[in-house]
Formats: structure tokens, C-alpha cells, sequence
């Protein structure tokens, strides 16, 4: 997967979407405060738009970015099902201390044995946030590309999708975004005065890049029907 091409095209199309274009990004400013207009808008670009489509149809906009928010919560539900166990696990060495006289408190698992079972749902607990982080994302984008809600769960072609292009490239595509969002976001928030505005001013700017990218992702290998 190139992904210094996909940087550079997402760049690029940021650029043509908003250098220049003021009222679009006056626009897009105000649609980031009312973020689920920014969902609904980020949602359209990675439906595959070329040129950035206008922000206009609002009311779809915000439809579409609620119904974004929704599904994104959806894939959260695992992770917060394992962290409630890992959580869980972790409180039961409390009950398998050893009393001042010596005796066992009673406790279901031996501190030594809960702390194997602590780590080994850790393990469980970081690979089901990197699985549903990446399911999640092509669920939106395929969202964003057939219009129906429910194609955003259909797991089984998602993940013949994702196995297409890739799973190990899909999460060093996502970590790659990430890192060079993070970067820019890190050195603007140390700009002197102006830094936060900065960050704010460029926040349509961060969500279509981020789109156009995923959306590039999403288009690298084809989608089953």
C-alpha cells in the first residue's frame, strides 16, 4: 500500500477543497462546532466525491453525521465489554490477599494466577480495539459509499473487504494518519498565542484529509457486493 500517495493525494485534495474557498470554509468552521453537520460533510467525501462536495443539503448533513456517530458508538461496545471484565479480573487479587495470621482470605484466583488472566485480557483487550477501530472505519466508509446504515454491519463483508487489502496494511494506514494528524495538531498547539486558533481554524482542513484518506484506504482494493 503506497501510503506517501495516499498522503499527497489527500493533501491535495484538502487543498483544492479549501484554499481559496472561504465561504466553503467559513462553512465548514461553523459545521465543526455543530459537529454532527462535520460528521455528516465527512461522511460525503468518503463516499468517494471528487472535487469536496459543497457543504449544502443540511439537514442530510446532520442525519448522516448522527447516523455516523452511531455506528462508530456501535463498534465501541466490545471494548467496553472487555474493559468492564478486564476491570473485573483485576479487583479479584483484592480478594485473594493473605490475612495478617497467615490464612487465605478465600479469594477465587491466586494473585499470581489473576495477574495472568489481568494480562492476558489486556492482550484481548488492545487487539478488540485495533479489530473494531478498523471494522468501524470501513463500516462508515462503506456507509458513506451504499447510503444504508446497515451495510455499516454487515461484518462478514467487511471482513472480506478488510482481508482484501489487508489487515495488517489497513492498521499501518490508519497508524500512519494518525501519527502525521497528531504531529501537525502537536507542533500547532506549541505556536505561541495563536496556536489554538490555529488548530481550530484548520479543523475542517484535519476532517477532510482524514476522509479523503480513509476513503483512499477504502477504494485500494474493490468492495464485495
Amino acid at each position: 500500500m503506497d501510503y506517501v500517495r495516499y498522503l499527497n493525494e489527500s493533501f491535495d485534495y484538502t487543498k483544492e477543497a479549501l484554499w481559496g474557498r472561504w465561504v466553503r470554509w467559513l462553512l465548514l468552521l461553523i459545521a465543526s462546532i455543530l459537529f454532527p453537520f462535520i460528521y455528516g460533510y465527512s461522511v460525503r467525501v468518503m463516499s468517494g466525491a471528487k472535487p469536496a462536495p459543497e457543504p449544502e443539503g443540511w439537514i442530510g448533513l446532520f442525519i448522516d453525521g448522527i447516523k455516523m456517530i452511531i455506528i462508530s458508538l456501535v463498534y465501541t461496545i466490545p471494548v467496553y465489554v472487555l474493559a468492564a471484565v478486564s476491570l473485573l479480573a483485576y479487583l479479584v487479587p483484592v480478594s485473594s490477599t493473605t490475612t495478617p495470621a497467615g490464612t487465605s482470605s478465600g479469594g477465587l484466583l491466586s494473585p499470581e494466577l489473576s495477574i495472568v488472566v489481568v494480562l492476558a485480557i489486556l492482550v484481548l483487550f488492545v487487539v478488540a480495539i485495533i479489530v473494531c477501530g478498523i471494522l468501524a472505519t470501513f463500516g462508515v466508509a462503506r456507509f458513506a459509499r451504499t447510503g444504508r446504515m446497515g451495510d455499516a454491519f454487515r461484518i462478514g463483508t467487511l471482513r472480506d473487504h478488510i482481508g482484501r487489502v489487508g489487515w495488517l496494511d489497513v492498521f499501518i494506514a490508519l497508524v500512519v494518519l494518525t501519527v502525521v494528524i497528531a504531529i501537525v495538531q502537536f507542533v500547532l498547539m506549541f505556536i505561541p498565542v495563536v496556536g489554538w486558533f490555529l488548530l481550530f481554524l484548520l479543523s475542517p482542513a484535519f476532517i477532510i484529509f482524514a476522509s479523503r484518506y480513509i476513503a483512499l484506504v477504502y477504494e485500494s482494493a474493490p468492495a464485495p457486493a
